[in-house]
């Protein structure tokens, strides 16, 4: 269910640039760059404003689970003697992680208030992490509330998903292409299983949810691999996407087992850095910066300056962003799912007319996998060519053989505790090849099967050894679309390990790239985040 605001905001657009069109602002990891892009031939590509969020949203998760879509209210799949399983998003959703009280508290406490009146005893909260890093008890606090962590985690009944414990994971059988669909033993034999999402863009949620973040290497890795992502054009249209495809034939597994799903899924807007504080200015239009946006943002640039760069890491990983709830859906998995898509792209989408020579974006100081922890080279791959590049439907930003120009910092450093087999990835793969397929091939069940990473997965807070890997595959269909791959502002030995370019400013960028696509190219600027999604014509 979702509200429609009196006051619509302004939709995202498309501005051609012009002399009279000031700087434009990219974002630079933990900091900023004010860039004159070319007039005459570069267009900037900016989000829609955010959507109204939901007015009662406690109201609105009620109704949602009294008139679910698909399936019997929440209430009536509910009995005394039963195993109920529920698993959520970790903390790779949203980004940057949302004020308190978070979605998922509030959903997961409505579940827990209807399982306490059935009388069911027999519950588990599981962080459907798969092969992510464990969440620490303030993470999961943050997720779920105090009341929800105090109450199950002493007992041993809220924990983090273990793909690699022997005894606590079942492959539930194979698809019709031989992929085998692997979850976790107390979700397989739950009799009920309620999934609460948090849908931030197109590529979240359905079965993706259950079939992935209750999954281990087994099943990943019929999907998480280059040949998927070679064929998958945009993991933002599921349609178009072989990554979704594999989920959802995983999920016809799912469905003909004896597992039985409650999806609950909800979308946010795009309220990033709110309307008003010290990062609205980054919510606007540049040449709609009053004296107050451009007195905040000038004063921002110069208190950052003063700050060390882990002073400005710690200053940018304490935001927690206002996001509102915009809808919420529940039901059956792929009902559910496809009403999710419809608020996702209500707020996301924009429209575009054909691609350009050149796709230059900002990249933030955050992506899912360094929430709370250090963006090193890999991630910033993942994050401009994964992410940001597949942002689209239909076709991409940029044409075939064009160039990518991303701005980041890109510093040789890596998260000991979180990154440990991406600092033995960078040291050991990316010297003797870059390219994905040889990667797969020569490197991939080392990492994925040594006991020391599973041991750091298991134990500590570390990503799966295998992890690393999917983050270089992730932008294996950007590396094979793109002509060539600069980074502004990055370290120089960084950028090039990842086989990129490194380029010290935008206009050395553009020079640089006028060898691939010569002296006039036409450019796009993906205004990016607040999160949106072009739609290319």
């Amino acid at each position: 269910m979702s509200r429609a605001d009196k006051t619509a905001p302004r939709p995202g657009f498309v501005l051609e640039v012009d002399r009279a069109t000031p700087p434009v602002l990219f974002h630079h990891g933990e900091g900023f760059r004010l860039e004159k892009l070319p007039p005459g031939r570069t267009r900037v590509v900016y989000p829609s404003e955010p959507i109204a969020g939901l007015e009662h949203p406690d109201e609105a998760i009620q109704q949602a689970l009294e008139n679910p879509i698909n399936s019997e209210p929440l209430a009536a799949l509910l009995r005394p003697d039963m195993k109920l399983t529920i698993a959520f998003d970790d903390l790779s959703l949203p980004l940057p992680p949302m004020r308190r009280p978070d979605i998922r508290q509030r959903v997961i406490e409505a579940v827990l208030d209807l399982a306490a009146q059935a009388g069911v005893e027999d519950v588990h909260l599981i962080a459907a992490l798969a092969l992510h890093r464990r969440m620490t008890e303030a993470e999961l606090r943050h997720v779920v509330g105090d009341r929800v962590y105090d109450a199950f985690a002493p007992s041993g009944c809220l924990y983090n998903h273990d793909a690699e414990d022997p005894d606590g994971m079942v492959v539930i059988g194979t698809t019709s292409h031989g992929e085998e669909v692997q979850i976790s033993k107390r979700a397989a034999e739950s009799d009920l299983i309620v999934y609460v999402n948090i849908n931030l863009v197109a590529m979240d949620g359905g079965w993706k949810s259950t079939a992935t973040g209750l999954s281990g290497y087994t099943g990943l890795r019929h999907h998480h691999n280059v040949a998927t992502m070679l064929k998958s054009r945009s993991f933002m249209d599921r349609h178009r996407s072989e990554l979704h495809h594999s989920n959802w034939r995983q999920g016809e597994v799912l469905k003909q087992s004896d597992i039985s799903i409650f999806q609950i899924e909800t979308t946010v807007n795009n309220n990033t850095f709110g309307q008003d504080g010290p990062l609205a200015v980054l919510q606007k239009r540049e040449w709609e910066w009053s004296p107050k946006d451009r007195a905040a943002f000038i004063a921002m640039q110069a208190g950052l300056k003063t700050l060390s760069y882990r002073g400005r890491r710690r200053a940018f990983q304490s935001w927690l962003a206002p996001y509102e709830m915009t809808s919420i859906q529940a039901g059956e998995v792929e009902a559910v799912h496809d009403s999710t898509l419809e608020h996702v792209l209500a707020q996301h989408l924009v429209p575009v007319e054909g691609q350009s020579d050149i796709l230059t974006m900002g990249l933030p100081y955050i992506c899912p996998y360094n929430v709370n922890s250090v963006m090193n080279p890999i991630l910033v791959m993942c994050l401009g060519l994964g992410y940001f590049f597949n942002l689209y439907r239909g076709k991409p930003l940029v044409r075939q053989g064009g160039v990518v120009i991303m701005s980041h910092p890109t510093k040789w450093e890596f998260h000991p505790v979180h990154h440990p087999s991406y600092i033995d990835f960078f040291e050991q793969v990316l010297p003797e090849t870059t390219n994905p397929l040889e990667i797969e091939s020569r490197f991939e069940k080392q990492f994925a099967e040594d006991e020391w990473y599973r041991h750091l997965y298991r134990n500590s807070h570390a990503y799966h050894g295998v992890h690393p890997f999917y983050m270089w595959y992730w932008g294996a269909h950007a590396l094979e679309h793109l002509g060539r791959v600069i980074v502004v502002g990055g370290d120089t030995a960084a950028v090039r390990r990842m086989g990129f370019q490194p380029a010290s400013s935008l206009s050395d960028a553009l020079e640089m790239a006028s060898d691939v696509v010569g002296r006039q190219p036409t450019i796009t600027h993906l205004h990016n985040p607040p999160v949106l999604m072009a739609d290319v014509s």
